[in-house]
């Protein structure tokens, strides 16, 4: 079975959030089976800044689902999308 790594944006309810919270959150929590691969900043506009979470699961089924969940969960984080999918080789 491969590996997939999946680009998530997550977006913060208000300028004045706490990212590394947010962050420091996110790596520890992440499910079992995910691993993170790297977390990054990207500003948006008027001072709001999104974060950009790569993350590695197995390629099989539910494949991102969990982490999806558990960042949705986080206090601060208003909404997810996920911006892409990859097979790793």
């Amino acid at each position: 079975m491969g590996e997939v790594l999946t680009t998530m944006k997550i977006m913060p309810e208000s300028p004045e959030e706490d990212l590394e919270a947010i962050k420091a959150t996110i790596e520890s929590s992440m499910p079992e089976g995910a691993r993170i691969h790297e977390i990054t900043e990207e500003p948006i506009a008027f001072g709001l800044v999104a974060i950009i979470l790569n993350f590695i699961t197995d390629d099989g089924e539910g494949g991102s689902e969990p982490v999806e969940e558990m960042v949705s969960g986080i206090e601060g984080v208003a909404s997810i999308e996920i911006t892409g999918v990859g097979r790793l080789m």
